[in-house]
């Protein structure tokens, strides 16, 4: 795997980590009520977004089970559309889509 990919995978788990200590004891109402999580949790995901958009076509056809298209389309959505968020989606990325993602971005990192 190429150097860069490598560090921009550790920058989706790190991003991804990040969004699931934001909701810790958090509710999907408190989604509604807490600009700073809304910020917080759009932010993570952008960062996991933009990072995927980055990794290189070679790495992505040796992690098929990634679904890179999709992160990069929930990446595209919150920049371009930042004015209209689905606040149920964002939570469900968070709570649903990202648990499931780590485990598979993790296991594209070398054991040392």
């Amino acid at each position: 795997m190429k150097p860069d990919d490598l560090f921009r995978i550790r920058h989706m788990i790190e991003a991804g980590e990040s969004a699931l200590r934001f909701i810790t004891g958090r509710q999907r109402a408190d989604l509604d009520g807490d600009e700073m999580l809304r910020f917080a949790l759009v932010r993570a995901v952008e960062i996991v977004g933009e990072a995927a958009s980055r990794i290189s076509p070679d790495t992505r056809a040796g992690a098929p089970t990634v679904p890179w298209s999709a992160i990069v389309a929930m990446r595209n959505r919150l920049i371009h559309a930042y004015f209209d968020i689905d606040h149920d989606i964002l939570w469900k990325t968070v709570t649903e889509e990202i648990p499931d993602l780590l485990p598979l971005l993790r296991s594209l990192l070398p054991t040392d």
